[in-house]
């Protein structure tokens, strides 16, 4: 199935072979594909699953009311944060030597992180700069794919001399 998936990947890239190393244009692809997924994941759950309707809880310590665009944002954070780590792992950064526990936990660090860094860079470039939400984004969306990259390839999925 690796070998199926990377073969498909690779036949797209020659026109990017100029400006992307192998491995970078994999990472993207693989990014792509999950960034595509929480796309369609985050429109089925928000539609279908809790009709646009907020979620009431009851449970100590957790609000009473969670929107349902919030809700459907974390039951798509879940699925996506399964789908990246599955395709990093056993399809980009196979050579990593680090315990897959190991790896997990350091996945989930950057993928909180990136979180984080989201809602931040979101709120100071719309609300202090002013810029419109949506470039604001795609700014956001190319500085932490950079980051991102070296993150896991340096960190996460590193591989021990």
């Amino acid at each position: 199935m690796r070998k199926a998936l990377l073969r498909l990947i690779d036949f797209f890239y020659p026109p990017f072979s100029r400006w992307l190393s192998l491995h970078t244009f994999r990472y993207l692809v693989s990014g792509g594909t999950t960034a595509a997924s929480g796309i369609v994941v985050y429109y089925i759950v928000y539609n279908w699953v809790l009709h646009q309707e907020d979620v009431k809880l009851s449970i100590p310590y957790l609000p009473n009311l969670i929107t349902a665009p919030v809700a459907a944002l974390a039951i798509e954070s879940l699925i996506t944060f399964c789908i990246g780590f599955i395709l990093n792992k056993y399809l980009i950064f196979t050579k990593s030597n680090l315990k897959g526990r190991i790896q997990l936990f350091r996945y989930g660090s950057v993928f909180v992180t990136n979180i984080l860094l989201n809602l931040a860079m979101l709120k100071v470039l719309v609300e202090a700069f002013g810029f419109y939400p949506t470039i604001s984004k795609i700014i956001i969306t190319v500085i932490l794919t950079i980051f991102s990259y070296f993150s896991q390839k340096y960190f996460t999925f590193k591989v021990r001399k």
